[in-house]
């Protein structure tokens, strides 16, 4: 694999994005930078910065898309709840350090921006006096991970290991006994819900201390193309929210990514992705265990420049290809992730 693609020390190497609750538990980041940049670092610092944007506008159940007065239609005497929106606008700082060509050690440190409306206890016809709004703001949770690519002589083999840690907001309510429970959660600010928790999952963090286990295998097929596969897993380990009426723990999560870059020109690489993700339902009294599963299939092409000797751009875009949830979700038309970085 040639040492020039990996100016990019990837800042959310096999990111996953906590599950998003009723706004679709399946749709956060699933694509693999550090796969599509060269899994091999070379030695040294590497800052970089990265910017995810998710608007999932679009209501679907099972494959299939459905419309707002549908939902609202289940259970018209008690009233429905109907999602509208979720904009997830997510900033990551990225800090790598690589001894050698072995090792190499990682913090990613996000920044949440979302907005979210919802119509809650809707009728049917829809009004837009039931919709509701609310903007959820500050750190989300941090992760640091180490990764060991000494397995093979061209480094093309490694193993991930990190901890995701319970540094974002969270929390939600009311519980069991009527009470809101956690830290800095975000309340909804406009509508009949002013006021009252946003959900656990919509929250900038889950509250969870998760486990992230990682591997990959990177291999050149001709002069110009390189090809990888690389899967992770995400578990709760420990959840702050664990007493019973009050708990609330995030549910599992699986993603695999496979694909190409053409390198016939180090300074412009194109590459294509494939990025599934597989998310099992949140637990809890707090959560929603109807609508946060799924899996989901996104092709996403993407484009890597070196803009100097040390400094590099990247863009992708996701594009939704399959997906089958639980419940109703809300779910993305498409996503985007640009980001920069540079090498010392």
């Amino acid at each position: 694999m040639n040492p020039r693609t990996s100016l990019f020390a990837a800042a959310a190497a096999l990111l996953l994005i906590p599950g998003h609750s009723f706004a679709c538990a399946t749709c956060g980041c699933s694509l693999s930078t550090d796969a599509a940049m060269g899994f091999a670092p070379d030695s040294g610092w590497r800052l970089s910065l990265q910017y995810d944007y998710i608007d999932q506008n679009q209501l679907r159940s099972g494959g299939s898309a459905v419309s707002p007065s549908q939902v609202a239609a289940l259970n018209p005497d008690a009233g429905q709840e109907v999602e509208n929106r979720t904009v997830n606008r997510t900033t990551t700082l990225g800090i790598s350090y690589s001894p050698n060509a072995d090792w190499n050690f990682k913090a990613l440190i996000p920044y949440v921006d979302s907005g979210h409306t919802t119509y809650g206890a809707a009728t049917n016809p829809l009004s837009a006096d039931e919709l509701s709004g609310v903007s959820a703001t500050g750190l989300g949770d941090v992760k640091l991970m180490v990764g060991y690519q000494g397995l093979l002589p061209n480094h093309g083999l490694g193993l991930q290991l990190g901890l995701k840690l319970p540094t974002g907001a969270y929390g939600s309510g009311p519980d069991a006994n009527g009470n809101n429970v956690g830290r800095g959660y975000a309340l909804f600010g406009s509508g009949p819900n002013q006021g009252s928790p946003l959900d656990a999952s919509l929250q900038p963090g889950t509250g969870s201390t998760d486990l992230l286990l990682g591997a990959y295998y990177d291999q050149a097929v001709s002069q110009d193309f390189d090809a990888f596969v690389s899967g992770q897993f995400q578990a709760a380990l420990k959840h702050r929210l664990d007493q019973p009426g009050s708990d609330y723990r995030p549910g599992n999560n699986a993603t695999l990514s496979f694909g190409m870059r053409y390198e016939a020109d180090p300074a412009l690489v194109p590459q294509l992705q494939i990025n599934i993700n597989r998310k099992s339902a949140d637990q809890g009294f707090l959560a929603d265990t109807a609508g946060t599963a799924g899996t989901v299939a996104y092709l996403s092409p993407g484009l890597t420049a070196r803009v100097a000797a040390n400094v590099s751009l990247f863009g992708f875009v996701q594009l939704p290809v399959y997906n089958r949830l639980a419940g109703t979700q809300l779910f993305p038309h498409w996503t985007a992730t640009v980001g920069a970085s540079v090498s010392f």
